[in-house]
């Protein structure tokens, strides 16, 4: 398995197979801001606009992809365009594929993300996650601080309120 960072051109050529991914989480049950079931399309011109992102330098993206060359998982970092809060980034789209899961490579992802951000002088990481998600375990037991919960805060793939629980974590240069 390897992770790599893609440029804007890659999310582009290949938003079809991240789309793919995107779909197959949000089936999960994953709340990465989606509704189920995600439309193919809909998936992909998501991942379109995230290419532009990508290429603008406002978005990080990395990429999982397994030795038959198919995307396993991803993570982003969002970059603010703010003056005052060029420190920090969000966390964004941590997602592994469902029969990829288990497997250590959330954590991969997750601490290849902190790594590149640590390298290019972020100090401050954050991120949100649906409370109660098994995420949650992930970011607590790689160092992440809760920040607090918001309730009702967006609605599960299914369409139901849930509560979003705020993440920190502080970054060694």
């Amino acid at each position: 398995m390897r992770v790599e960072r893609w440029d804007g051109t890659q999310v582009r050529e290949r938003a079809g197979e991240l789309a793919e991914l995107l779909a197959d989480t949000v089936a999960g049950g994953a709340s990465v801001g989606f509704l189920a079931p995600l439309a193919q399309e809909e998936a992909a011109a998501w991942w379109r606009e995230r290419a532009d992102a990508t290429a603008a330098a406002r978005l990080a993206v990395w990429a999982a992809v397994d030795a038959g060359h198919r995307i396993t998982g991803t993570v982003s970092l969002a970059y603010p365009d703010k003056p005052n809060s060029r420190h920090r980034a969000e966390l964004v789209k941590l997602m592994v594929r469902r029969t990829a899961r288990g497997q250590g490579l959330g954590r991969r992802l997750l601490t290849t993300a902190e790594q590149a951000a640590a390298a290019t002088g972020i100090s401050l990481l954050h991120l949100d996650t649906e409370t109660g998600s098994p995420a949650e375990l992930l970011y607590r037991s790689a160092g992440w601080t809760q920040a607090g919960v918001i309730p009702d805060y967006a609605l599960s793939p299914a369409g139901e309120l849930r509560p979003t629980t705020l993440y920190f974590k502080r970054l060694s240069g």
